[in-house]
């Protein structure tokens, strides 16, 4: 159903209960059905470049989801708070391009999560929470408000690729220097005053950085 101008899902999508992967991509969907919460045995799921501005109730039913859950470039406003709650086998998370402005708090119910994207959202602060994604690998900051990291960022130990361009950071948060695992650095597009000295033992450890 992939790029074919639909502006609604079918309620009897709901008699697709062994469906493990939709995508309802590049359409005009304004909202998904409320039955899309029977689908239990979905694992992936690609609603991007939509118009949904709203997700049903049902949707934090969809706890199977554990390959791919992107919403990328729709109209997605708020997020109620305990939406991600169960998702707890989910590995890639894609939330960029909604006017979103703030994360509930339960992202950080996202353990198995290895790749998040949250590029051009309107954050000016991460939820505490966000640290608790102890498995992530790759985190794509592009295009916000931030100007600056809490400490706990240091749990972040698996951390390889963090993508900060674009944000309104004036120095380098000095957490960064302990992902040792950092493989690749972006901090471009901003209002940076100073290098830090400490940022030699990251190009030394083999990150690549990018001011």
């Amino acid at each position: 159903m992939f790029r074919n101008e639909l502006t609604s899902l079918p309620a009897n999508i709901a008699q697709l209960s062994k469906l493990r992967v939709l995508i309802v991509a590049n359409n005009q969907l304004r909202a998904l059905p409320e039955e899309i919460g029977t689908l239990q045995h979905l694992r992936m799921l690609d609603a991007g470049h939509n118009l949904i501005a709203d997700l049903p109730q049902s949707f934090a039913r969809l706890t199977r989801i554990a390959d791919l859950l992107y919403l990328h470039d729709n109209h997605l406003r708020v997020l109620s708070a305990s939406i991600f709650e169960n998702f707890l086998h989910l590995r890639y998370l894609n939330l960029s391009e909604n006017p979103l402005r703030e994360l509930p708090a339960s992202v950080g119910a996202l353990i198995k999560l290895e790749e998040l994207r949250l590029e051009n959202i309107g954050l000016e602060t991460l939820p505490a929470s966000l640290t608790n994604l102890t498995a992530l690998d790759e985190l794509a900051l592009r295009n916000n408000r931030l100007a600056s990291l809490p400490n706990s960022f240091e749990k972040l130990r698996k951390l390889r690729h963090l993508d900060l361009r674009g944000n309104r950071f004036t120095r380098i948060p000095e957490v960064l220097r302990t992902l040792s695992k950092l493989h690749k650095l972006d901090l471009r597009w901003n209002d940076l005053r100073r290098v830090p000295p400490w940022l030699k033992e990251l190009s030394g450890r083999g990150c690549r950085v990018l001011l």
